[in-house]
C-alpha cells in the first residue's frame, strides 16, 4: 500500500515554518522525510508565491508566513493561510502577517 498523507509537503513545510520561524532546511527535510534539496525547493516555491517571506538573520534565515493571504484552492478560497494553520496547531502566537 502506498504511503500518503492528508497534507501536501508544501502544507507541511508551512506548518513547520509557522511553528518555528528559525527552522533550518535540514530540520524541515528531516521532519518531512525528504532531502534538503526538496525542502529548499518547497520553501522557494512558497517564497515565490508570496506565502513565506525569508529574511537573513546573520548566517541563518528566518521565515515569516503571510497568514492573511488566501488559500490557492478554489474549494478553500474563503479561508486564509492563518485560519488553516490555526486549525492544524497553535501557531497563532508565532506567526505574523
Amino acid at each position: 500500500m502506498a504511503k500518503w498523507t492528508f497534507l501536501t509537503n508544501h502544507a507541511q513545510v508551512l506548518v513547520c515554518i509557522a511553528a518555528d520561524p528559525g527552522v533550518r532546511l535540514r530540520d524541515i527535510a528531516a521532519a518531512l522525510g525528504v532531502t534538503e534539496r526538496t525542502a529548499y525547493g518547497i520553501v522557494a516555491d512558497l517564497t515565490a508565491a508570496g506565502y513565506v517571506v525569508k529574511d537573513k538573520d546573520g548566517r541563518r534565515n528566518r521565515y515569516r508566513v503571510e497568514t492573511h493571504l488566501p488559500m490557492r484552492e478554489t474549494v478553500t478560497h474563503q479561508r486564509t493561510i492563518g485560519e488553516v494553520l490555526a486549525l492544524l496547531g497553535d501557531t497563532s502566537t508565532r506567526t505574523q502577517g
